[in-house]
């Protein structure tokens, strides 16, 4: 047992976790940082604080009561978003430490999202945002 709780804690230092000041660009990107109601985009309703669409709050593990609540709740969604990127961080970086841009690219992108090109405006959007 303590092998095992060793083994976690070594774990979780080695993903570093998604820096407040880059969730905070993320999300001032995405909504102004304002609890926004849901709206279609190319990828279907998206809603919230992180503009969090069906599949990302079940990929990030369903907290709270809805997605649509979570989305609206700063804590929840701001849960959320953390999640997703802890499990996909490491998806496009090779093993290393995903940076504030890896992140950024997997938020808009999908696991992969930091690979993709089409990701990068989104990138150079949130690094004006950074600080």
């Amino acid at each position: 047992m303590l092998k095992l709780a060793i083994f976690a804690v070594l774990v979780a230092a080695a993903t570093a976790a998604i820096s407040s000041s880059c969730l905070h660009a993320i999300c001032v990107v995405e909504s102004g940082c304002q609890p926004l109601g849901c709206k279609y985009d190319v990828n279907g309703n998206a809603c919230g604080y992180y503009q969090i669409h069906a599949g990302y709050y079940s990929d990030c593990g369903s907290p709270g009561s809805s997605w649509q609540a979570c989305a609206k709740d700063k804590s929840c969604a701001d849960s959320c978003v953390r999640a997703y990127l802890n499990r996909y961080g490491t998806y496009c970086t090779g093993g290393r430490t995903p940076t504030c841009e890896d992140y950024a690219r997997i938020h808009n992108g999908g696991p992969k999202g930091c690979v993709h090109s089409n990701t990068l405006g989104y990138w150079h959007k949130v690094q004006t945002h950074i600080g």
